[in-house]
């Protein structure tokens, strides 16, 4: 199965669109801090006299902690665009090239090779995560240093510079959760259809669809927004409360986890029956 995987990483690391989410990823986080940089002063400024009225601030307000906190904030939303344009090709890729019946000479079974293609859908979404989470933090801390983190959410928090690295680890996972929940989608709607455009475009209006369910208040539809997996996109956000909720963090999970098992089992199921030999 590791040499399968490795295989199907080979694969995709060899198409030029695999590297348009790292390319896009690396473009933002560079845009963003040196935009921060170059106005430094002034955004620091803003942000000590926001809060002057009430607090005595004192420290490095604006460091690579925080400028990390706002770039992931700002760039998660699209990151699924990015992730759908790999897992959307890996199978119907196949089908368009017509190298199934070459897949199914390996003595290897057909789960095997949908799992092997799947896990290196997920891999590929972890590392692009990963990359963010690197690129970001490691650039953040050089340029801008390190200090306590201060987060408006649900009020302002602020988090002491020895409680806020574990909390940024944590938060990059579920993140990473959350892009493999949408690589699972793209890769599902890729077994059903032998062009690759499809599955891609499809994956994305549903991504679009959902966000926009999540936000209309009507009951209905709130009735549904816990079960769509959009509305969990933020849910990193979770790590960043100063107490953490475990319930939310567990429904998150479970929602994301859930999708990931049952879109897989559906794909899975479609592949074995799946007439490729013809």
């Amino acid at each position: 199965m590791i040499t399968l995987i490795k295989i199907e990483l080979y694969k995709i690391f060899r198409k030029w669109r695999t590297y348009i989410g790292f390319a896009a990823v690396t473009f933002l986080i560079l845009l963003i801090q040196f935009a921060v940089s170059i106005g430094e002063k002034d955004a620091a400024s803003r942000l000590t006299n926001q809060l002057s009225d009430s607090f005595l601030m004192v420290g490095n307000l604006l460091n690579g902690y925080f400028i990390s906190y706002m770039i992931l904030n700002a760039i998660i939303v699209n990151i699924p665009f990015l992730i759908v344009l790999v897992a959307g090709d890996i199978l119907a890729g196949e089908a368009t090239a017509g190298t199934y019946r070459i897949l199914m000479t390996r003595p290897v079974s057909r789960f095997q090779v949908v799992l092997s293609k799947f896990l290196a859908s997920l891999i590929y979404s972890f590392m692009l995560i990963v990359w963010l989470a690197v690129l970001s933090l490691t650039l953040g801390l050089i340029l801008f240093g390190s200090g306590e983190l201060i987060v408006f959410q649900k009020g302002l928090i602020i988090f002491a510079k020895d409680d806020i690295f574990w909390r940024f680890i944590l938060a990059y996972l579920m993140a990473a959760l959350t892009m493999c929940t949408v690589a699972s989608l793209a890769f599902f709607f890729s077994s059903l259809v032998e062009n690759a455009i499809g599955p891609i475009v499809t994956a994305m209006a549903i991504i679009i669809v959902f966000a926009i369910l999540s936000a209309i208040p009507i009951d209905f539809f709130q009735t549904i927004k816990p079960y769509l997996f959009t509305n969990y996109i933020f849910s990193w956000n979770l790590f960043f409360e100063d107490t953490l909720n475990y319930t939310e963090l567990l429904k998150a999970l479970g929602v994301l986890i859930g999708h990931i098992v049952v879109l897989f089992g559906i794909t899975a199921y479609i592949f074995e029956k799946k007439d490729i030999l013809t």
